[in-house]
């Protein structure tokens, strides 16, 4: 069986890229296509695998503005040559599933989530442009949520990352769509029960996070905070940090490993689509503080059970309900314990993902040739 693997880009390797790698696993002889792929990517975790690009990969620039060729990616997905596979499985949050494919192959998509700029967060985007921007964006974007609309109905089985992914996809597309979630490492990282008195913050410091709510609660609080990430909000968080406030950027595997571990508890502020972040922590032992929306409501649990309680939520975006929930969590009767945690996110582990995915696509390949004409 020929099995090809459609990524948006290979730039970094994050979540979305974690899933690959597991695909990979499960189809070892699978040909990997992307429309920009960097060299450092693909040496140190596509090696084995024949890798395509599209054209957009030999545009002026592509490794570093591959965005700003996005109206070129439909019609450059439409340009690849998969007709001679029997699988294709895309995987999409960019540009992705909108390639041809042979009409007896399954198009499976993996979504992480229909394009966030382009549907659901596209007022966000429009508002922090300038003014030619905001002027531009609106017909392209509007082309842009034909072509990704229309580019749905070439998707044989859509599988969501998450439930609230789900819902998106039925919104967006219309169609319904199988929840597996994502595999996390959990294995990478080493339960710690005894835990230092700080909170963690940890990810892309970007307006729509919150991040800076979470630092503005502390800073008010006097608890201390220790925040890990890197993007446009970090000058200015930079500008707030004391003594007790810790501002690191980003930082290398092993000191974000450590700061895991030896929190008090992860605070989540954002609406993610499903959230690798706390189950990291959870695997670490460490409970968390979230959001109650999104993906988050996926994974951590609040219970007054102590033997499955991994943390608790806030249900509104403000320094108020951040402030709160964390006074909240400290005056718990029944510290959340580590055991918890970490059983938790085993339930996530990359086996598990591996097993519902072999199984979802074993199953879709049986129909399609039992339904075969003679």
């Amino acid at each position: 069986m020929k099995v090809a693997i459609v990524h948006y880009w290979f730039v970094t390797w994050r979540g979305g890229e974690k899933v690959i790698e597991e695909l990979l696993r499960l189809y070892p002889q699978a040909d990997v296509y992307a429309h920009v792929v960097a060299g450092e990517v693909e040496r140190e975790h596509l090696g084995g695998h024949r890798v395509l690009r599209t054209f957009i990969s030999r545009l002026p620039g592509a490794q570093r503005l591959y965005q700003k060729y996005l109206p070129l990616m439909p019609v450059a997905l439409e340009q690849l040559d998969l007709i001679d596979y029997d699988l294709v499985i895309s995987s999409e949050s960019g540009p992705a599933k909108n390639v041809v494919t042979h009409p007896d192959a399954l198009h499976v998509c993996y979504c992480h989530s229909p394009m966030r700029y382009v549907w659901d967060m596209y007022r966000l985007y429009l508002d922090g442009a300038g003014w030619l921007t905001r002027l531009l964006m609106r017909p392209l974007m509007h082309y842009m949520r034909l072509v990704d609309s229309m580019s749905a109905s070439r998707v044989d089985h859509f599988i969501a990352n998450s439930a609230f992914i789900a819902r998106r996809i039925e919104k967006c597309y219309r169609r319904p769509a199988t929840v597996i979630h994502p595999p996390v490492q959990v294995d990478a990282f080493e339960c710690c029960a005894d835990k230092q008195d700080y909170y963690l913050l940890l990810g892309q410091l970007t307006p729509y996070k919150k991040a800076d709510l979470v630092v503005d609660a502390f800073l008010r609080s006097g608890r201390k905070l220790v925040v890990i990430g890197e993007g446009e909000q970090l000058k200015e968080l930079k500008t707030k940090e004391t003594d007790k406030v810790r501002i690191l950027g980003r930082q290398p595997f092993h000191v974000l490993k450590e700061h895991l571990a030896n929190a008090r508890a992860l605070v989540f502020p954002g609406v993610e689509d499903f959230g690798i972040v706390p189950l990291e922590a959870m695997a670490s032992g460490t409970p968390v503080i979230a959001f109650g929306k999104g993906g988050a409501l996926e994974t951590v649990i609040e219970s007054s059970d102590p033997s499955v309680a991994t943390g608790l939520f806030f249900h509104e975006q403000s320094v108020a309900a951040i402030e709160e929930a964390v006074a909240r969590f400290e005056s718990l009767p029944v510290a959340v314990s580590a055991e918890a945690c970490r059983r938790q996110a085993e339930r996530f582990a990359p086996a598990r993902f591996r097993e519902q995915i072999s199984s979802f696509i074993d199953a879709k390949l049986l129909e399609r040739r039992s339904s075969a004409p003679l």
